[in-house]
């Protein structure tokens, strides 16, 4: 069954390791095969990375699409580490994302470390009242 991607003017996505642009009107992709596949919002560029989880993020970013995922692992694991020392808190969060890892679905992966980042979102929004 093939993907449907649906494009508007100008919207980008990573195929593989090609950046795909689309041009100044609305297209509709019907993708089939097993590259990974990445739309503009679920990009996160370098210099966005400007939390732990982010960097997180930015790392199963990379493991996705990566043809040896594994290179990034122990950046990854010094990255989740660090986090679980400052907040431990965030475990059910990390222990979800690293199940998704080990069954192979890194783009479920990427969705579980979303709600990862709006939790540490919620986190520092405390600090700052407390």
């Amino acid at each position: 069954m093939a993907l449907k991607v649906e494009l508007k003017p100008g919207e980008r996505f990573i195929l593989g390791d090609s950046v795909i642009t689309n041009d100044d009107q609305r297209t509709r992709l019907f993708i089939e095969g097993d590259a990974p596949i990445l739309r503009e919002k679920d990009i996160l560029r370098l210099d966005e990375a400007d939390t732990p989880c982010k960097k997180i993020y930015l790392m199963l970013q990379m493991m996705y699409l990566a043809p040896e995922p594994t290179q990034h692992h122990d950046l990854y694991f010094s990255l989740v580490n660090d986090v679980l020392e400052a907040a431990p808190s965030t475990r059910t969060h990390i222990d979800s994302i690293n199940n998704k890892i080990l069954t192979g679905e890194m783009y479920k992966a990427l969705k579980e470390a979303r709600k990862l980042i709006e939790y540490e979102r919620e986190l520092f929004g405390n600090v700052k009242t407390a």
